[in-house]
């Protein structure tokens, strides 16, 4: 605590005495501090820091700071000391007027805390001010008849000052006629009065010049000075009279400009001047004067400046009657301010925090929030609230301060930003309220994984794709924000018979489109299952997946292939027998076929291409089976030569042809006998028949040379086709009996046939005998069409085969 330099002697001691009794009672309860008025900014008035317990250093750490309420900042924080220092020069009486003890309370925020903890700082007075009167000069008109003793009372002086320092005593100048004597007042002050010693004679002091002196009890003392003339006039032995001693009016604050509030009246029975009375105000203070008008002549009272209840509540004053003579009388009129509603609750922002995570728990304090009225009662009492849909509440705490708190956990998904409005609102008639606003923003955790748009996928592609072909695209949304909401898309690592995912498929990990690495086979792949991550860039990372099923789409791009007749591997076509005693709709051979597509592009029909005998033999439509669509006559050839046409029902339609040999004979023996006999010539029965052979020579030497040029592009066709047929059968491995079924559900069947050979010793009996045909139309299995079962003989009947080939060929 400063003390300045001209406080010395006993009031030094005295305030002393007061700084101490102050400490030992904040010590008591609240951190409280003296300080005497005037002193220079900056000056020292008590150590926070100390008294706190702290650390300098820990008042900014902990934003330690002052928060005051309706009122200039008086005082400020030193962060380099912990001291609390004045902010500027405090005069007491402009603080406090004329009330003891002068205390400003404020309040220190400790903001890590969001505590508040009282303070108060009592302002010393010093002799500062010198006491005055409100006049300078007092003019008293005394009859000459006065009687001594009799009391005149004179204005009282005032010092803004108190205590000590206020004013103390009164003199009066030295004076035959008038002597001073100071009363106590029944309210405090003292009553100076001027007491007539000896019989006035106009005739010889028809004027006395008094100096009446006012002085306080400072160090230095300051004094004050009232000129005091009293005329001595002629007798007047009624003074005035007033109707009541006191007079009391209420007024409400907001009373309109010059409105009579009271009237009051004297009488005095004299006559002319002696009893004309006049009014004026006497022992009031500069705010009475300041405010109010007093009509000398009529004694109406009326206010020339607005009341405010806020600053003073009752205005009491005195007015003095005083007749022509000078007698004067005097009452007292006590003025009321009534309260009206006129002042708006003010709200102040103590402390905010504008910025919380979403995940705050219950209860956290966010602001805290002051409130204040100046008026008073149910005009003064103020309730907060706050709109009843935030995830907020106030709690109130003491000295009008509130603490805005969260109700629940907050949700940036559902409102990433509150604007609270905090409404403070009177009781009074009409109720006035006053706003506030807090804007919070609600920060973003990494809360919500991403979702995709459906819980799974079916795509249908297309075989024989592009490689690198884009084939779908997977969206996921993520609810929370920046990089918490930034989704990326990756491929759920795994094996496609045996060979890994990746290898197949990729995914671009910012759009989740999807694309095929490899062109795929309907064949080898009907359908594929994957699963598509999406996670999000958060801190832990969130993730869902979705399943996509892809199912390939068939496409016409396989021929259909013959599984028989197979055709032999010397190069030659294949041969068929067919008796001569076979009658119309004998079924001779069968031509199998499948096609690696499926549904309509592996429906297969049959037809008859090209035949040496047209309308010899027939081929089923959907059966493939060769029948004779006549009776065999004996002049039509051994040899009929057939190409049969494999086509499916795709878009285009692809196609396979076969070609092989029916030899025509009911055993054989007698086919080769037959085939003998073709090859020797008849005797030429004359002459004729010589240009005849030569013109056959000729002609079956070109034919020959045709024949042999013909079968060798055969054999080298048969040749390719045996290389294309092992590498196709190949591909037909684990292909599944489905395969070979259409959708109308009729399979393709193979007619086999069972035979029964005869040899004797002697090889030139050997016969072979052709028992009725046995017919079993069998499915073809996965086996036999792997290992070709279907098409093995014995090794003996194969021998006369290729015997038969050879005749035939030649």
């Amino acid at each position: 605590m400063a003390i300045p330099e001209k406080l010395t002697g006993w009031s030094l001691l005295v305030l002393v005495c007061l700084s101490l009794e102050l400490l030992l009672e904040a010590g008591a309860g609240n951190i409280r501090y003296s300080v005497p008025e005037e002193t220079d900014k900056g000056s020292f008035v008590g150590s926070i820091a100390k008294d706190l317990g702290l650390e300098t250093r820990e008042l900014m750490e902990r934003g330690i700071r002052i928060v005051s309420r309706g009122r200039s900042q008086l005082f400020s924080l030193n962060p380099r000391s912990g001291s609390l220092v004045t902010a500027g020069r405090i005069d007491r009486e402009e603080l406090c007027a004329q009330s003891t003890p002068c205390v400003v309370s404020f309040n220190i925020l400790m903001e890590d805390e969001m505590k508040l903890l009282p303070i108060e700082v009592e302002i010393i007075d010093i002799n500062d001010n010198t006491p005055q009167f409100q006049l300078e000069e007092l003019e008293l008109k005394m009859s000459e008849i006065t009687t001594p003793g009799t009391r005149i009372p004179l204005p009282l002086g005032q010092d803004l000052d108190v205590g000590i320092n206020s004013l103390q005593s009164y003199q009066l100048s030295a004076n035959p006629h008038f002597s001073l004597d100071v009363q106590q007042g029944p309210e405090g002050p003292q009553q100076p009065e001027m007491v007539l010693q000896r019989p006035l004679d106009r005739e010889k002091d028809a004027v006395h010049y008094l100096v009446l002196t006012a002085s306080d009890g400072g160090s230095p003392i300051h004094s004050g000075t009232l000129q005091i003339h009293v005329q001595v006039v002629d007798v007047n032995d009624n003074p005035p009279a007033f109707t009541k001693a006191e007079y009391h009016v209420s007024v409400p604050e907001n009373v309109p400009l010059g409105t009579r509030l009271l009237k009051v009246n004297a009488t005095d029975p004299d006559e002319g001047a002696n009893g004309r009375v006049t009014y004026s105000f006497h022992k009031v203070d500069h705010s009475v004067v300041r405010k109010f008008q007093l009509d000398a002549y009529t004694g109406e009272l009326s206010n020339k400046e607005p009341l405010d209840f806020e600053e003073y509540k009752v205005y009491p004053m005195e007015i003095q009657a005083q007749d022509g003579a000078g007698l004067m009388a005097r009452a007292k009129v006590l003025v009321t301010v009534l309260d009206v509603n006129d002042n708006a609750p003010e709200v102040g922002i103590t402390s905010v925090t504008n910025t919380v995570p979403e995940n705050f728990p219950p209860g956290t304090t966010i602001a805290l929030i002051s409130v204040h009225d100046q008026d008073a009662d149910n005009n003064g009492h103020i309730t907060c609230s706050i709109p009843g849909n935030l995830p907020f509440k106030l709690e109130k705490l003491v000295d009008n301060y509130y603490r805005l708190v969260t109700e629940r956990t907050l949700d940036r998904e559902q409102s990433s930003r509150h604007n609270i409005t905090i409404t403070a609102t009177d009781q009074g008639t009409p109720p006035l309220s006053t706003q506030a606003h807090i804007s919070l923003l609600v920060t973003d955790i990494n809360d919500n994984p991403p979702v995709f748009e459906q819980d799974s996928y079916s795509v249908y592609i297309p075989e024989n794709n592009p490689r690198g072909a884009s084939i779908f695209s997977v969206k996921a949304q993520d609810a929370d924000h920046n990089e918490n909401a930034l989704v990326t898309y990756a491929l759920v690592e795994d094996t496609i018979q045996g060979v890994p995912l990746s290898s197949y498929f990729s995914i671009n990990s910012d759009t989740g489109v999807v694309y095929a690495l490899q062109s795929f086979d309907y064949e080898q792949f009907r359908d594929l299952q994957l699963r598509v991550m999406a996670h999000d860039s958060g801190n832990p990372q969130l993730s869902s997946n979705v399943s996509l099923s892809l199912f390939m789409i068939d496409q016409n791009d396989n021929a259909p292939e013959i599984l028989y007749p197979v055709l032999p591997t010397d190069g030659s076509t294949g041969v068929e027998l067919a008796p001569r005693s076979a009658e119309p709709g004998y079924l001779v051979t069968k031509v199998v076929a499948v096609d690696k597509d499926s549904g309509q592009n592996s429906w297969l029909s049959y037809r008859l291409l090209k035949a040496s005998e047209p309308g010899l033999f027939s081929v089923g439509l959907h059966t493939g089976e060769v029948r004779t669509a006549r009776a065999l006559l004996e002049r039509d050839a051994l040899k009929q030569s057939l190409v049969v046409a494999v086509q499916d029902h795709g878009q285009p339609p692809l196609s396979t042809t076969v070609t092989f040999t029916i030899a025509v004979a009911d055993s054989i023996p007698d086919l080769l006998a037959d085939l003998g006999s073709m090859g020797t010539p008849a005797d030429p029965q004359d002459s004729d028949l010589t240009l005849y052979l030569v013109v056959a020579v000729a002609v079956v030497s070109c034919i020959f040379l045709a024949f042999v040029i013909v079968l060798l592009v055969l054999k080298l066709r048969h040749w390719y086709s045996s290389r294309l047929l092992q590498t196709e059968a190949n591909g037909l491995t684990g292909l599944p009996a489905s395969n070979f079924v259409g959708v109308d559900g009729v399979h393709a069947f193979l007619q086999t046939y069972s035979r029964e050979i005869s040899l004797t010793a002697d090889s030139r009996k050997s016969h072979l005998i052709f028992p009725q045909p046995n017919y079993a139309d069998t499915l073809i299995s996965h086996e036999s069409c792997e290992k070709q079962e279907f098409l093995s003989a014995p090794q003996s009947l194969l021998e006369d085969k290729e015997e038969i080939f050879s005749q035939v060929n030649l």
